[in-house]
């Protein structure tokens, strides 16, 4: 026999019953690989639902460096993306079902992170004074060595090579208030490392600016649009008002409305705006006022506007004929301490919250509930596609990463006495800093 593995017959069994075993086999693999196309498309068209074990048992599971978290509170059910695992032998019915149970990128924690930022303050030249906090004298650095890690699986850094390429001929454009011109500041600082954009275009405040990637053909825009529905507005860039905003409930801004048939990708946000006091219109009649004091008008909650102007953007996107990739950015949170911006609220923190430390203010989970909910009805309406860019809760972790002080060009004097007129941003981020996380989930969710 030498060393060759010699096959015995099964116990009692003739070579004819063995035949029949063997084709009884080859039936049984047929009819589960019959059952296991089925699961994969038929599951997903007809509505079926399968237990977990029974998904398991045909479908295999993720390949994971530790338990997945598949619970995010009540976004669990959104439509959110999440890392595709990419393994070319994956069958087809596997992505299916773990595109179903794939790790959630934006439930994790943030970890000490060595390598430290892929930009800084003299590589980019796209960073903006108010958030040039190392330009600007902040003295600490723990705040850039930290990276976004989701339970359960990793986030690559972005890739702005794989990125561009991907992109190309494309065109982008991020709509909203200064939040979104922080995160366009954020992307141009990693996509020049690659390739050095040409600005093509910018509005008389440099408030809407548009930039073109030459060798890619790629174009990327930031469309200002603080409340995405038409607002008058009579404050400068810092805060100080001549007169009440006048908001229309019931229009959408044309600044980004009338040029939404450009765009391939479109990330889109509003929020903070929404809690200043304002004058508010429907029907071309005024309705009443948020925190107007002094009037004789009725009191109407921020959240009422939010939730119709939200109304309106989601009617609109899902009612175009034209259908780009549409990226719903979730509210930012602000980490004032002691107060508010305007009456000495600081953010001095230098590390990150530990989940379960902090998890906001009443008024993000208020207003966060409104956008939620109206995401949700959008996506069951239907129409074009939409994504949720999740980035509240690894924002509200990072009390660290605000400007602070260091909006302004070394606020203190030698004492160390902070110099008149300087105040506080605990809402607009350091670049580099937390917010270029954002861009490595926007890259998975996109490329």
């Amino acid at each position: 026999m030498g060393s060759e593995l010699q096959v015995q017959p099964w116990p009692g069994l003739n070579r004819k019953s063995n035949q029949a075993w063997i084709k009884l086999l080859l039936i049984a693999l047929l009819a589960g690989v019959t059952f296991r196309f089925f699961v994969s498309s038929s599951s997903s068209n007809l509505g079926l639902v399968l237990p977990d074990y029974v998904r398991q048992a045909f479908l295999g599971g993720a390949h994971r460096s530790e338990p997945a978290s598949l619970e995010s509170g009540p976004e669990k059910d959104l439509d959110v993306e999440e890392i595709d695992l990419g393994d070319q032998r994956t069958s087809d019915a596997q992505k299916d079902f773990l595109q179903e149970r794939r790790c959630n990128l934006f439930n994790g924690d943030w970890v000490h992170d060595p390598a430290g930022p892929m930009y800084t303050n003299e590589t980019c030249r796209f960073i903006e004074s108010p958030q040039n906090c190392m330009t600007n004298g902040r003295p600490d650095r723990e705040y850039l060595y930290w990276k976004w890690k989701p339970y359960g699986c990793e986030l690559p850094a972005f890739d702005a090579e794989k990125f561009l390429g991907s992109m190309r001929n494309k065109s982008w454009a991020l709509i909203g208030d200064s939040i979104l011109r922080n995160h366009v500041q954020s992307m141009l600082c990693l996509l020049s490392r690659i390739e050095d954009p040409e600005e093509v275009y910018h509005d008389e405040t440099f408030k809407s600016r548009r930039w073109h990637f030459k060798s890619h053909n790629f174009t990327l825009s930031l469309i200002w649009s603080p409340f995405l529905i038409k607002a008058d507005i009579f404050e400068n860039d810092d805060g100080v008002s001549t007169a009440d905003i006048e908001l229309h409930l019931d229009i959408l801004d044309k600044n980004w409305t009338d040029l939404y048939q450009n765009f391939d990708y479109v990330v889109i946000s509003t929020g903070q705006w929404f809690l200043k006091t304002a004058i508010y219109w429907d029907s071309g009649r005024v309705i009443g006022c948020h925190y107007c004091k002094g009037r004789n008008l009725t009191e109407v909650t921020a959240g009422y506007a939010f939730r119709r102007a939200l109304q309106e953007v989601f009617q609109f996107i899902n009612s175009s004929p034209h259908r780009p990739l549409v990226f719903y950015r979730t509210w930012t949170p602000d980490h004032f301490e002691n107060g508010e911006w305007w009456s000495g609220g600081n953010c001095n923190r230098t590390k990150p919250y530990k989940k379960g430390d902090y998890d906001g203010k009443n008024i993000d989970h208020l207003m966060r509930k409104i956008e939620v909910d109206e995401f949700k009805d959008a996506i069951r309406l239907g129409g074009s596609p939409m994504r949720l860019l999740d980035t509240f809760d690894l924002s509200v972790l990072r009390p660290d990463g605000h400007s602070g002080p260091y909006r302004t060009f070394h606020p203190f004097d030698e004492q160390g006495r902070r110099k008149p007129n300087v105040v506080n941003d605990c809402l607009h981020w350091c670049l580099p800093g937390p917010i270029d996380v954002w861009n490595d989930i926007l890259m998975q969710m996109s490329t």
